[in-house]
């Protein structure tokens, strides 16, 4: 297939392109800067130069393609309080995918999350597509308007298009990760501990970016249309643990932070440190034959590289 992908060079991007290639797949990847051109260069995608702004170039390099995976996120702006502005950019990319897909039977496939769908129970692939009018009225426009661009993609499969969406976990971590995880032990080497809030019971899904990057490959590739797929490999690991371990690499004390004093300590990390979001990953891997293969969070934290 010829495979267009948009956020190619990032975190997760840069675990897709080479999983593509290596299956036999010719990438066009967007590329925004001249650095991330270059990435795509070296990994062997021809590059698209643009970004998810520019509608006419995404419409054209859609139509050039087999399949689309669509991965660019304004995450610059969405965490720097443009967060509307950004699920409002992805929501036009989407809907001109959507545009020049509609009946050719291709796939599209988008990024979306598994933190928060069902807090407090184990989350599945059939959970979150109806929002609790009770969590809609505190959870803003922006998360709203990403719930409805992904439920969208899914619609899409009453238009003939090959529509899925993979719902990540907050943390794909893996060598070279700047995400929850880096900030997570970088919080914790500059306060001098490392902390976790109330008891620590709250647990967080996790998988390994190279096995998100398969199960991307997997859903271009044999996702039936209107699919949910969770990259979920550890279901639920318990936020203390994850504490512990870091305490224990950068020999340090492991301390309970209340939830009143959490927001000073682990600032915009906070809200999301809190939530406890188990989920699984049952239903995907017998849809598509998914196999996790990589390390777990715990066993990745203690390879060492979070804290070179």
């Amino acid at each position: 297939m010829r495979v267009f992908v948009t956020g190619a060079s990032g975190w997760i991007g840069s675990a897709v392109v080479p999983e593509l290639i290596a299956a036999g797949h010719q990438v066009v990847g967007l590329a925004r800067s001249d650095a991330s051109a270059d990435a795509l260069a070296a990994a062997g995608a021809e590059v698209r130069r643009g970004t998810i702004d520019d509608l006419d170039i995404l419409r054209s390099a859609a139509g050039e393609s087999d399949g689309v995976i669509h991965l660019a996120f304004k995450h610059d702006i969405a965490f720097s309080g443009g967060f509307q502005g950004a699920a409002d950019a992805d929501r036009r990319a989407v809907e001109t995918f959507a545009e020049v897909l509609a009946g050719s039977d291709r796939p599209l496939v988008i990024a979306s999350g598994v933190l928060g769908l069902s807090p407090g129970r184990l989350a599945t692939e059939l959970d979150g597509h109806v929002i609790d009018p009770a969590l809609a009225a505190t959870a803003g426009g922006g998360p709203l308007t990403r719930h409805a661009t992904a439920e969208l993609v899914l619609s899409l499969a009453s238009r003939g298009v090959r529509s899925s969406i993979v719902r990540l976990s907050p943390t794909n971590h893996g060598d070279g990760d700047h995400g929850f995880m880096a900030t997570i032990v970088g919080i914790a080497r500059e306060s001098g501990i490392s902390g976790y809030i109330g008891d620590g019971s709250n647990r967080w899904p996790a998988v390994h970016r190279l096995d998100s990057g398969h199960l991307f490959r997997l859903a271009l590739e044999k996702a039936p249309a209107g699919s949910t797929l969770h990259s979920v490999a550890d279901e639920g690991v318990p936020i203390r643990d994850v504490a512990e371990c870091i305490g224990r690499h950068l020999d340090i004390p492991v301390v309970s932070i209340s939830p009143e004093d959490a927001a000073e300590h682990f600032t915009w990390l906070a809200g999301f440190l809190a939530i406890d979001s188990p989920a699984s990953s049952t239903l995907t891997r017998e849809l598509v034959g998914w196999q996790p293969t990589q390390p777990g969070l715990i066993d990745d934290l203690d390879l060492g590289h979070y804290f070179r």
